[in-house]
């Protein structure tokens, strides 16, 4: 396989989400980062066929050995943290490449009152411009909030020759300050417009600072309406932020630490924010792991007595199991700097960890090549189910049966979050004779411990990392026993199902444990639940025809019930044994010509 090829199929593999993409040469050199909406259907887009590219993307390509991505919540996060990249890293093909696309300035007007406003090039008209920015989306973006922010106006109106009497619709829903209505002065306007400008070039916290000093000021000489309308420049700001995981509260230097798990492999993933924002990402694989929690603790302890590594006052990572004070004693001692290791539960630190986490899993994805949302599912289940590892391997069970007839049961198998039909198994009640979920949950269970054993069903020869089955804790206690009897390590819970027949919770021997907050595992274990009902009810409704095929051939003078056996596990169905004709029906009944022509004939008359 060429590179082209192994790289087309790699980009395949990606999310459809929001992202930045990191193109890297032989040397393992950063050559070009990109940002994306739709981050695989931007990257494939190099590698389908490159004599359609133009010639500097040609070029490009040619000299890519492998990319990385970061994964974000927004294409305005990308963007950001494009930016960030590009100048932290100063890719040789990112010139060459963005040239095409031209560059974007923010510029702010020259006369009595200056308007903020995106400008596709610089030119000598007395303004000033911000940038150059490689992306216009960047530049409207950034204008756009800024002048919401700020409450600066948006319109074409010039302020300069004509000030208009009646404000327009920005004014009345506190969307702009009402220059044209003579609302505010030139002396506070350009003030404002100043803290606009600061806001742009430093970005919140520094703008925060500095109008919160403006405000005490304002205060202490009395003037209290402007301290107010700094006031709520300042909330706007804050409200601003808030809905930006990119940016962080505060100038604050931290690392965010996630790790994924499939099979005995390990991904890590250190996302690093430096004076508040995403810098960059390290991603690191680890094979053939034998305890992921003393991976967890290995890789803390190494990474930082890495001279490469910066070591930060605030780490944040998700494994609950690390002593925080004991290594960041152990970080204190080995580098002489104090850094504070914290397990974020809630808030904004929270949904930071969380990004970490959706990178990791997507980064493991894509090495191992599962679906990612299969993928997110599994790890999300470990965590709700303290497992040690995602459940690669899941069963699950159910048991269907109309009255004190036809008692079946199904098994049905899902590997690495996707079913394996050639695995799935029926079960016919052998020993119940009478309807009872539990007691015939507990038959199919025993059956299957006994097949493991045995070693000889494709089906049973492996252990399963988890067996799902379908019902609540009654159904979990009824084959609790079994499982201890037979030594059966595989962790078991049942399936509870709401009113709409969807699950709605894991039920354990401890009572119930709600899913609702962890979309991936409630779609998977929907999925599973309604594959296995569907297949056992299947099952059931194939047994009751025969059911009744059986007993319809017993109704004829001669033909008994082990006749009828014989007649029905050749032919099926009713439909066969029509479509046949008298010399086989006679050979397989066991039967002469005549008896075999008035079996016909009996069952196209009913």
């Amino acid at each position: 396989m060429n590179t082209l090829e192994k790289l087309r199929k790699k980009a395949l593999r990606l999310a459809d989400s929001p992202g930045v993409y990191i193109m890297k040469d032989i040397k393992n050199k950063v050559i070009y980062v990109g940002k994306a909406k739709v981050l695989k259907n931007r990257v494939v887009s190099y590698f389908r066929d490159i004599s359609s590219q133009n010639e500097k993307v040609r070029k490009m390509v040619e000299h890519v050995e492998d990319f990385d991505f970061i994964l974000t919540d927004s294409e305005f996060e990308a963007l950001i943290l494009e930016c960030s990249l590009i100048k932290q890293h100063s890719p040789k093909y990112n010139i060459l490449l963005k040239d095409d696309r031209g560059y974007h300035y923010i510029k702010i007007s020259s006369g009595k009152f200056p308007k903020i406003a995106p400008a596709m090039k610089k030119v000598d008209d007395g303004a000033r411009y911000i940038g150059p920015y490689i992306s216009s989306f960047a530049v409207r973006q950034a204008v756009e909030e800024v002048n919401r922010v700020f409450m600066l106006p948006s319109c074409s109106k010039n302020f300069d020759s004509n000030r208009a009497k009646r404000p327009c619709l920005n004014f009345y829903i506190n969307r702009c300050v009402g220059v044209c209505c003579g609302n505010v002065s030139r002396s506070e306007y350009l003030e404002i417009v100043e803290q606009a400008v600061e806001y742009l070039k430093k970005g919140s916290s520094s703008s925060l600072e500095m109008m919160k000093k403006q405000m005490e000021k304002a205060a202490c000489d009395l003037n209290f309406e402007k301290a107010i309308k700094i006031r709520n420049r300042i909330h706007a700001i804050e409200k601003a932020n808030q809905s930006q995981k990119i940016y962080l509260k505060g100038e604050e230097d931290m690392d965010v630490i996630a790790h994924a798990i499939a099979e005995d492999v390990i991904c890590f993933v250190v996302l690093k924010f430096r004076h508040g924002h995403i810098v960059d990402k390290d991603s690191y694989i680890f094979d053939y792991v034998a305890d992921f929690d003393c991976a967890v603790e290995d890789f803390i302890a190494g990474y930082y007595t890495n001279k490469n590594n910066d070591v930060v006052k605030l780490i944040l990572i998700s494994h609950e199991k690390l002593d925080v004070e004991l290594y960041s004693e152990y970080i204190r001692k080995k580098t002489g700097k104090y850094t504070k290791i914290l397990i974020p539960k809630i808030g904004q630190r929270k949904k930071i960890l969380d990004m970490a986490f959706s990178n990791a899993t997507e980064y493991l994805a894509s090495k191992l090549k599962y679906q990612t949302k299969e993928t997110k599912a599994l790890q999300q289940l470990a965590q709700i189910l303290n497992l040690k590892k995602p459940p690669l391997l899941i069963e699950a069970y159910d048991v269907s049966n109309l009255g004190d007839t036809g008692i079946v049961g199904g098994m049905v198998v899902f590997e690495n979050g996707l079913p394996i039909k050639r695995l799935y198994r029926k079960f016919k009640m052998k020993t119940i004779k009478i309807r009872n979920d539990y007691a015939a949950m507990r038959e199919m269970i025993s059956r299957r411990i006994g097949r493991y054993h045995e070693g000889l069903d494709e089906s049973f020869k492996r252990l399963p990392d988890l067996i799902l089955i379908d019902g609540g804790q009654g159904h979990v206690e009824a084959v609790r026993e079994i499982f201890q009897e037979e030594n059966f390590s595989a962790a078991y819970f049942g399936m509870v199902k709401d009113s709409r027949h969807r699950t709605r919770a894991i039920s354990s021997s401890g009572g119930e444990i709600s899913i609702a907050s962890f979309k991936n595992a409630f779609l998977l274990l929907t999925k599973i639940q309604d594959e296995v009902h569907r297949y056992t009810i299947s099952y059931q409704k194939n047994v009751r025809k025969k059911t009744a095929f059986e007993l319809e051939l017993t109704r004829i003078a001669g033909i008994g019930e082990k006749r009828a056996l014989k007649i029905l596990k050749h032919f099926k169905s009713k439909t066969e044994l029509l479509n046949s004709n008298i010399t086989e029906i006679s050979q397989v009944a066991g039967v002469g010509a005549q008896k075999a022509r008035e079996i016909l004939n009996f069952m196209k008359n009913i």
